[in-house]
């Protein structure tokens, strides 16, 4: 279809939906000039459409297949808008989740001229303004064939789904059972017959519908054929399933763990499955004789416990990617949750060659949903630094990252040509936005679905690895920003258990909580108290600080790592949580094990006497203190108080608080100081001059402060587009998500590329051998005050040797104050 559209990934792809068909039409064998009413069931299929209201805000999508589309997505004359509410395209609501839309006369309906040969209506039923839509369970389009007065046939027992190629609906047959088998033909055909595997079943003369139930003997695949035959024409459909024999119990082999095991000689691997509770699963894919078709030889072994599935597949190609996907009970399709690289049938085709050079193709028209790779022999990446020494956690310098809105060509070999750029700036460390395998493209990456998994979007994973070498090599550490609070539903831990009736993980979830435990949660809550969820983090934790040499995580919403349900009561959730604080020690644990000294990071605004106890452990926490710095800049300074960057004043051992004045999250303080900040007479500081001036007075402040700081990309320049910016230059809470404007031309500006250089002198100071100290002290002396328009800030060191005097004016008028220095001596204008 012509449109690209950005939708929810919900987990209900995956679900399935027995023996019931989403769309069901008359006649059933419609030709080009008949009046086809067309029915969509929305408990069906991806159920999108599923209890929407209100029932009159329901809407068609539709076009044709001709013999002149290019491809099944190549819709033609396709008669309304997506997004709109045309009159012509609303369907009518039956009531019971069902809905209607008739097409009278397809040819003249759609406008196909003469001569051009329609094949199939294409159908989506969408909410008016196309944020909902109905499709197939595996989120495809759906397709009516269209007919002509040849004789035909196809199957209505069992139903099957309305794909571009239909595929039955999940068939869960045993060996020796029975099924029913109806087929229908379009005219009276002289002679109808039924095939089970190549053998006659049943035959008929002068008959339009033809049944039997055959008792299926032999367990594997299975064809069954309708054939119809009318004045010397033979038409047929074919209708092919698996039918499984019992599993093959047997024990792990040695050594072997959860995912993808690969087996010395590069010609072999062990797949594990941890998926208790289910009956049968098989391998498909691009395997030798598998062919994305459940084959006997390709069922996995199950352990004695029930709880895995288990496969060595052997003959492979040493450096050959091969792309599978479990198959599981015959019915769902899932990725392997320990994968490493994904394809994606929806946004991979927007990824240029130039980003990511040679992505194996999709296997579109053989199977539906993400698809995992295994390579063995995969080209090994050599690293120059193998023994990083990382920065003091108590003097980082970090700057925070979003790869998409930082380069244009949003790719990791284009941000290492900027480390010079961050080097200059002071910056010691660079905190990236998430970017394990997330839903879509275009994403703040919090939308998780594959953990281990770079995200393509960004490029391959040996350039990845390339970049963290190369900041190390500076220097300069790399963390990243990881949310295992939660999971969307295209991961597998959400889709192998999953309640399609409520639209949540099922109460059996092994990992995830069938409703989150906290405020604030999105998507699906892991259930950090389970022992597959410990087992699993643990894997991720190892994975990206051994196999990528990463130097921590900052753990995106890690309050909400805890089973003590609050509800939506943000206070009670806030509060000293002991069971919560023992995950985050195991998990701390587990890091310092897997790679000692890795920045631990957590995103928490709890109660302060736990993160007192998080502190002391050796954890780092952000400390949001952005209000006050958006009130100083802008001239307001009655709430303008700075002391909430300040541990100490937290009654904190360690100067572990990272304090910011900007974040991914935050608003930024140039827009709100071109917006709405203060003025007194001529004064004003939404003059982008005078606004600039102020963040640089911030800095020095900011920067002094002792402990960890971080900073938001481009906010050395002043940037001043809102966090909320939209592409079409309007400001709207919607569009938070959107890219934002990429301006490095910023550093052309003298006043702005004196704020970076400001930025860069402050952070020279922090690291210079006469004041290093003074920053990490646990214990610093620190003088200051911080509430009012006239501040002023003094760090001295233990012996007097060291001490900084920092002051300023935040009012809009002039302020007058007495700030006694320290110690006698020379003392330098720094700035």
């Amino acid at each position: 279809m012509k449109k690209i559209f950005i939708v929810c990934f919900l987990l209900l792809l995956f679900s399935f939906s027995g023996n019931a068909q989403v769309l069901t039409w008359t006649p059933a064998f419609p030709k080009d000039n008949d009046n086809v009413v067309i029915t969509m069931d929305a408990t069906k299929g991806n159920q999108g459409l599923n209890n929407y209201t209100p029932a009159s805000d329901v809407y068609v999508h539709v076009g044709v297949i001709t013999n002149l589309s290019t491809s099944y997505s190549d819709w033609r004359y396709v008669r309304f808008t997506w997004g709109t509410t045309t009159a012509a395209a609303q369907a009518t609501s039956l009531g019971g989740n069902r809905w209607q839309y008739t097409i009278n006369n397809p040819r003249t309906f759609f406008s196909v001229p003469a001569g051009e040969t329609i094949l199939k209506i294409a159908i989506l039923f969408r909410s008016g303004n196309g944020n909902v839509k109905q499709t197939n369970t595996d989120g495809s389009d759906m397709y009516i064939p269209v007919y002509t007065t040849t004789i035909a046939t196809k199957f209505s027992i069992p139903p099957f789904q309305p794909t571009f190629f239909p595929i039955p609906e999940p068939i869960s047959k045993q060996q020796n059972d029975f099924i029913d088998l109806t087929a229908i033909a379009n005219n009276t055909a002289e002679n109808m017959k039924l095939y089970l595997n190549g053998t006659q079943i049943a035959t008929a003369n002068n008959v339009n519908t033809i049944s039997a139930n055959p008792q299926l003997t032999v367990a594997g695949n299975q064809t069954i054929v309708a054939e119809a035959t009318l004045a010397g024409s033979t038409r047929t459909d074919t209708l092919r399933f698996f039918v499984a024999s019992a599993p093959v119990i047997a024990p792990l082999p040695a050594g072997v763990r959860d995912g993808i095991n690969y087996e010395a000689g590069n010609t072999s691997v062990v797949l594990v499955l941890n998926a208790p509770g289910k009956n049968r699963v098989s391998v498909i894919g691009d395997f030798p004789g598998s062919n994305w078709i459940e084959q006997t030889n390709y069922v996995m072994n199950k352990t004695p416990d029930g709880n895995y599935w288990w496969l060595r597949i052997t003959g492979l190609t040493p450096g050959q990617e091969y792309s599978f996907q479990y198959l599981v009970d015959g019915a769902l399709k899932v990725g392997e949750p320990y994968a490493e690289k994904i394809l994606d049938p929806f946004n991979d085709g927007f990824i240029t060659s130039s980003t990511y050079p040679g992505i194996k193709p999709y296997p579109t028209g053989l199977t539906t949903g993400n698809v995992s790779i295994l390579q063995t022999n995969a080209p090994a990446y050599n690293w120059t630094v193998t023994n990083f020494n990382r920065p003091d956690k108590r003097s980082l310098v970090i700057y925070e990252m979003l790869v998409r809105d930082f380069v244009a060509a949003h790719d990791w070999k284009t941000i290492r040509d900027t480390l010079s750029y961050l080097q200059r700036l002071g910056v010691n460390a660079i905190q990236l936005m998430p970017f394990n395998e997330f839903d879509g493209n275009e994403s703040w990456g919090y939308n998780p679905a594959y953990f281990l998994a770079p995200d393509k979007y960004y490029g391959p994973k040996n350039s990845l690895k390339e970049f963290i070498d190369t900041c190390h090599r500076r220097g300069i550490a790399v963390i990243m920003d990881i949310a295992l609070n939660h999971t969307t539903g295209a991961s597998p831990l959400a889709a192998l258990y999953w309640n399609t009736t409520t639209n949540q993980p099922a109460a059996n979830n092994p990992w995830l909580n069938v409703t989150a435990t906290h405020p604030f949660n999105v998507f699906n809550d892991f259930n950090h108290e389970s022992l597959r969820t410990r087992y699993f983090t643990s894997r991720v934790i190892e994975h990206w600080l051994q196999e990528y040499k990463l130097d921590g995580f900052r753990w995106d919403l890690s309050k909400g790592f805890t089973q003590t349900n609050s509800g939506s009561n943000v206070g009670q959730w806030s509060q000293y949580d002991a069971s919560r604080i023992a995950i985050w020690k195991r998990y701390y644990d587990s890091m310092q094990l897997k790679s000692p000294g890795t920045y631990c990071i957590l995103e928490h605004f709890a109660d302060n006497s736990e993160e007192i106890e998080l502190s002391n452990y050796g954890m780092l926490l952000w400390g949001n203190n952005t209000a006050q710095w958006q009130e100083a800049t802008m001239g307001y300074a009655a709430s303008s108080n700075f002391e909430g960057n300040i541990h100490s004043v937290r009654n904190w051992s360690n100067p572990y608080l990272i304090g910011y004045m900007e974040s991914h999250d935050e608003e930024r303080l140039m827009y709100k100081n071109l917006q709405f900040g203060n003025s007194a007479g001529t004064y004003n500081t939404k003059d982008l001059n005078t606004a600039l001036k102020r963040m640089e007075q911030a800095a020095a402040f900011f920067f002094n402060i002792p402990g960890p700081k971080m900073m938001w990309q481009f906010g050395e320049l002043g940037y001043d587009y809102s966090i909320n910016h939209c592409p079409d230059g309007t400001v709207n809470t919607n569009c938070r998500l959107s890219n934002k404007p990429i301006r490095w031309d910023y550093k052309n500006v003298v006043q702005r590329q004196r704020l970076y250089d400001i930025y860069s002198a402050l952070n020279k100071l922090r690291f210079h051998p006469w004041f290093k100290d003074v920053y990490i002290a646990n214990a610093v002396s620190i003088d200051r005050s911080l509430a009012s328009g006239f501040k002023f800030l003094r760090l001295r060191s233990a012996n007097d040797t060291s001490c900084v005097v920092v002051v300023g004016n935040f009012d809009v008028v002039q302020q007058s104050g007495t700030v006694t220095f320290p110690v006698a001596g020379t003392w330098y204008d720094y700035l």
